[in-house]
């Protein structure tokens, strides 16, 4: 009862890459950058066992970003003339490569980091994809000049990438779907049916992570304008509970997002995020056991997984460490009190 994980992303030793940084600059290149990208990789894995985390990621060591760690591997992306967009509605301004010509994968994406994660852990494993609808916030498009065509043919890579991750034996695939909180119609509306697509002819588990987004200063500010009740999962979630996902993990310790919502996804398991990756106050495990608590108010204690809010890719790496602890330990007390009732 209660598995214990984490969103996707966790933070890059110093050696690896610069720190407390969303786009984080390599201090390696070549050979020598794939090889600690690999030796970030198998330090983590035994972070989360030592931790005491029940279900193993990866912690994108390998990836610049959540998004552009998958474009990389992409044919028909330019990567050498990138402009600045804005994203997430114009949240923020990134510079973005452009989709020229057709899409076509150049070979396996994450092999390599799939692979140790599997033979260096007895524990299930869980790796994450970007979702269809965010590669399509997060790119400039110069060819396919339309947002629907264009997120389906992200979508039918996707997919093969998650069958070769599936046959790599990850128990679990993930797909990050931040925009699924932003564009609120058309996430209901075709998001969803982009998503099932990435999904196709998936026999592990499928999840979906939709967030309010990292702990950064322009989502912090952007939060601030969402009012005291934050609804925006209340006009996906119906779609969601109507899907073939299996999971979805969302945020909730520290948010304004009425708990009730989470009973909208019944039939799904609930990845329930009750650590706050935007703040490095270390959550005690009382209080994570009473976000738990809270929770299991609207989700089946057989269907909640304890997990962070979102990644934590820009936090320092001690801060990191100790939230992991905190989460496993706050489960483990919840574990307890609904034992003991």
């Amino acid at each position: 009862m209660f598995d214990t994980a984490i969103a996707g992303s966790l933070p890059k030793p110093g050696w690896l890459a610069e720190t407390h940084k969303l786009w984080p600059q390599w201090r390696l290149e070549g050979d020598a950058l794939a090889e600690a990208q690999l030796d970030a990789t198998l330090l983590w894995i035994k972070r989360q066992e030592d931790a005491g985390l029940t279900v193993i990621g990866d912690g994108e060591q390998a990836r610049q970003h959540f998004v552009h760690g998958f474009l990389e591997h992409v044919e028909g992306i330019d990567f050498e003339h990138k402009v600045e967009m804005g994203i997430r509605a114009d949240r923020y301004k990134a510079m973005v490569p452009q989709v020229v010509a057709p899409l076509r994968l150049k070979g396996r994406v994450h092999a390599a980091e799939a692979r140790l994660l599997r033979a260096h852990t007895t524990r299930k494993t869980k790796f994450t994809l970007p979702g269809p609808m965010t590669i399509v916030d997060t790119v400039a498009d110069r060819f396919y000049g339309d947002r629907v065509t264009m997120a389906f043919a992200f979508a039918e890579l996707l997919n093969q990438e998650a069958l070769a991750l599936q046959a790599d034996g990850i128990d679990v695939i993930q797909f990050d779907e931040p925009a699924f909180n932003v564009y609120l119609a058309e996430a209901a509306d075709w998001g969803v049916k982009a998503l099932e697509r990435a999904a196709q002819g998936l026999t592990c588990k499928t999840a979906v992570h939709i967030c309010y987004g990292y702990g950064i200063e322009a989502n912090v500010q952007w939060k601030k304008t969402l009012g005291d009740e934050w609804r925006q999962y209340e006009r996906v979630f119906p779609a969601l509970a109507k899907s073939t996902i299996d999971q979805v993990s969302l945020e909730c310790i520290h948010s304004h997002v009425p708990p009730e919502l989470m009973a909208l996804l019944a039939g799904k398991d609930v990845m329930v995020g009750v650590i706050d990756v935007a703040s490095d106050t270390v959550e005690t495990p009382e209080e994570v056991a009473a976000t738990i608590a809270t929770a299991l108010r609207h989700v089946p204690a057989q269907r909640l997984i304890a997990c962070t809010n979102c990644g934590m890719a820009p936090m320092d790496r001690a801060v990191a460490e100790a939230k992991l602890r905190a989460l496993v330990q706050g489960a483990a007390l919840a574990r307890e009190r609904l034992a003991s009732r």
